[in-house]
């Protein structure tokens, strides 16, 4: 067992993968020389050499087209995107070719590429840097999408998404980049693509990903002190989403708050409480309510901190939830 930040447990992670799998190879911009803007890819090109730590030139589009070809020649590439709002030039490749490809080949292609993106906001950037675009990917079918919160996960889900043959998104939370926490190198994480209880509970059942984790367990604590108890559920992996655990969660406590950083409008959150209703209607004692930006374009740094979900707006919407 060690103790890292989130980046350094994906650098650490990436770097296992170059060593172990010749075919691995890493493309981005910046991320050579430089590291990365995070530095989460620093060192490994003077460890693995810029034929397979490479600097491309800023060119979304081509990164993820060059990518769909490698793949198909058997190479596993990992893509880094600078920022979440810049993946936007690749996403016609994303969408309509790498997703599509499997199906579209009747199952006899694979493309197992590895797309990094640091998501979310909280570090004083504007639009393009600080953007939740994982609906939009969520929605496509034929991508798996995850997204780690702590770095244990961030060092074996980074493993596990070039293991897998189907093309994965991880989702970065930029913001908790140098949140430390225990890895522990020997013992993989749990299957990436499902949800995890972090916090057990009986009043009410909080579910959150990535950047707002720590937010999520900051407010089950404070809703201690007033002798709430609220269970904690780390989604981990948002396409697909794991409603098994999710519904046994919403079983026993009755209630479902789902919090996340992107707009509550056409986000996840109204695709996980149209189901949970389905699935758990009779055991619910309220709503679904849902924690999340606003139907806006980010805002500037002065005033993010009103723009993101934080432990007020929560127990306010856990209030509501109660108070049925």
């Amino acid at each position: 067992m060690t103790t890292m930040t989130i980046a350094k447990a994906i650098n650490a992670g990436l770097h296992r993968t170059l060593s172990e799998d010749p075919k691995t190879l890493l493309m981005g911009e910046d991320i050579g020389s430089l590291g990365g803007v995070y530095r989460v890819t620093e060192g490994l090109k003077a460890e693995f050499g810029a034929d397979r730590v490479v600097d491309t030139p800023l060119a979304e589009s081509g990164i993820i087209g060059t990518a769909i070809g490698l793949a198909l020649r058997g190479y596993r590439p990992i893509c880094e995107i600078q920022f979440d709002g810049f993946v936007f030039p690749g996403f016609n490749q994303i969408t309509t070719q790498l997703a599509k490809i499997h199906a579209r080949a009747a199952g006899q292609l694979t493309t197992g590429v590895v797309i990094r993106i640091p998501y979310g906001g909280g570090i004083g950037s504007i639009e393009h840097h600080s953007e939740s675009p994982e609906a939009l990917f969520a929605h496509t079918a034929g991508l798996r999408i995850i997204t780690p919160s702590n770095p244990h996960d961030a060092y074996w889900m980074t493993q596990q998404a070039v293991q897998c043959p189907d093309p994965v998104i991880i989702f970065e939370p930029k913001k908790r980049y140098w949140l430390k926490g225990e890895v522990d190198t020997e013992q993989p994480a749990a299957d990436p693509f499902t949800a995890q209880v972090l916090r057990e509970g009986q009043d009410a059942t909080l579910l959150a990903y990535g950047p707002l984790l720590p937010v999520a367990l900051a407010a089950a604590n404070a809703a201690e002190q007033d002798g709430r108890s609220v269970e904690v559920i780390d989604l981990r992996s948002l396409s697909p989403i794991d409603f098994d655990t999710i519904t046994e969660s919403v079983r026993k406590t009755g209630r479902l708050l789902i919090a996340h950083e992107a707009p509550t409008f056409g986000g996840l959150g109204g695709e996980i409480a149209a189901r949970i209703s389905e699935r758990a209607f009779y055991s619910l004692h309220s709503p679904v309510i849902r924690i999340g930006g606003f139907h806006m374009p980010y805002p500037v740094a002065k005033v993010e901190e009103q723009y993101l979900p934080d432990i007020d707006r929560i127990l306010e919407a856990l209030d509501r939830a109660l108070a049925y």
